[in-house]
């Protein structure tokens, strides 16, 4: 069983939270030039890291808020978490 410490709710069952993606990325801007090409990249086009990662987890069987988690993708081990708008430390690779 892997925990997830959740900033309104506290420490809960991963079962509770659902994975949305990479923290990491930022959305193109629409009016750009390369618009279509750039979310094609943005939407299709993803890494497989190994190691640290900082990844988007939505606690839909709780509070329903975004959660920014630093989680090891080999050991599933959970450095930091917190709201949207936090930056959170990624420990060295």
């Amino acid at each position: 069983m892997h925990l997830i410490t959740c900033p309104w709710c506290g420490t809960r069952d991963q079962a509770e939270f659902t994975y949305r993606g990479d923290a990491t990325l930022t959305r193109p801007d629409p009016a750009s030039a390369n618009a279509p090409e750039a979310f094609f990249e943005f939407s299709y086009q993803r890494t497989n890291p190994m190691g640290w990662h900082s990844e988007w987890w939505h606690h839909t069987g709780g509070c329903r808020q975004w959660v920014k988690v630093v989680r090891n993708t080999l050991t599933h081990e959970i450095a930091a978490t917190g709201a949207a708008h936090d930056v959170l430390k990624v420990p060295a690779r």
